[in-house]
């Protein structure tokens, strides 16, 4: 089973990324603020991104990599994600 990682636009314009199994659960989680702590109080959310990955370590390791980008090279990432 393929993992997603997956960029999300909160209310407030901040970025979340974040990997998942399931993307639709995952979403239900944080809109019902059961998700990650700092999307708690952040909503509501935009996907703006999603990438599938092979395997767990692959996909913590994309994530890695986004978490670590600065929010300019993000956007060039999800501007990329949506052409």
């Amino acid at each position: 089973m393929a993992w997603t990682v997956y960029m999300l636009e909160c209310a407030d314009t901040s970025l979340y990324t974040g990997i998942t199994l399931d993307l639709e659960r995952r979403l239900d989680e944080h809109v019902k603020g059961k998700g990650a702590k700092y999307t708690k109080h952040r909503g509501p959310f935009t996907v703006v991104f999603t990438e599938r990955q092979e395997t767990r370590g692959q996909a913590l390791k994309r994530e890695a990599a986004i978490k670590s980008m600065k929010r300019k090279e993000k956007l060039g990432l999800i501007g990329h994600f949506r052409r």
